[in-house]
């Protein structure tokens, strides 16, 4: 399982380290939140996901935030987690179903190459997705409802249906069936993890095919997400029409070239200022968190895409 470890790890890592707007990153710290604990979190995983063949997805998930916990005392990573185990679990059904055509893990300079990646596609990897989600029980809404309310992270209402702080009593994707209209990850529960692999990973994979330069592909990437789908971390906070403005606004930075170009970097620089003067209200954390999984997807089937850094 150690391939994906170093994947989950590694895309924690890099992206909370490119520069994107409104977010901590080596460059900015929130008020209580420093560009460390995220690192410190990006660690924090690595037990829980070494056992993804052998532990549910509930429970992986529960784990992973529990073991976060012991390091950073605020929510850091709840959704990257919520993300990517089901896509780790879904990786572990493929690699099992591959191994008697081949499909050997191989080594090379301390980094992970995984000898069957190419002819495990995106495709591939997402029909397996289906089959894990379609599989996820009572027990696994139990332990997931129990991380977030551990990780407790920030603009929680109280809601009709299958609210956390209830004893839950639906299988998880039906419980995420419930939110879907107001959370972007709930909803790629529900969605096959549509934007993740129709948006996310084939505008990550294109940037840096292009470029060869995987942080501006990451700051693009997020840009691209949060220009066409709202941020609900924000609509949370702050409401659905702020959410819709700030995309607005990531959508003319994308319209001027974003990272790519002299005016786009510009009007990026505009897009993180404004995003930055409510308290850090305007924090895209989804968008992050769907930009992370972008990452942990391209790591998992592009393994040589680190050799490249």
């Amino acid at each position: 399982m150690e391939e994906i470890v170093e994947a989950a790890q590694i895309a924690c890592l890099l992206e909370v380290s490119a520069p994107k707007p409104g977010n901590v990153n080596r460059f900015y710290n929130f008020k209580d939140t420093r560009y460390e604990d995220f690192l410190l979190s990006a660690v924090a995983i690595g037990g829980a996901f070494r056992e993804i063949d052998k532990s549910p997805v509930g429970e992986t998930i529960l784990k992973a935030v529990r073991s976060t916990r012991k390091y950073v005392k605020i929510n850091t990573n709840l959704g990257m987690i919520l993300l990517f185990t089901p896509i780790a679990k879904a990786y572990v059904l493929g690699r099992t179903g591959k191994r008697k055509n081949g499909g050997m893990k191989e080594r090379q300079s301390g980094r992970f190459v995984m000898s069957f990646s190419s002819f495990y596609s995106a495709q591939d990897l997402r029909a397996d997705l289906a089959k894990v989600l379609n599989s996820l029980t009572v027990e696994d809404a139990r332990h997931v409802y129990e991380a977030i309310r551990l990780a407790n992270p920030g603009g929680m209402g109280k809601v009709t249906d299958h609210d956390i702080r209830e004893e839950v009593q639906v299988p998880l994707l039906e419980a995420m069936a419930a939110a879907a209209h107001r959370d972007s990850i709930a909803r790629e529960y529900t969605s096959r993890f549509e934007i993740t692999f129709c948006l996310g990973y084939p505008t990550l994979q294109h940037y840096f095919t292009e470029t060869r330069d995987l942080e501006k592909s990451i700051v693009q990437t997020y840009l691209t997400l949060l220009s066409e789908i709202p941020d609900t971390l924000i609509a949370r906070k702050q409401g659905p029409d702020i959410s819709q403005n700030v995309t607005t606004r990531a959508r003319e930075v994308l319209q001027a070239g974003g990272i790519f170009s002299e005016v786009g970097r510009q009007k990026l620089q505009e897009l993180d200022k404004f995003l930055r003067s409510r308290d850090n209200q305007l924090n895209p954390g989804t968008t992050a968190d769907l930009t992370a999984a972008a990452l942990f997807v391209i790591f998992l089937l592009n393994g040589k895409i680190l050799q490249m850094l």
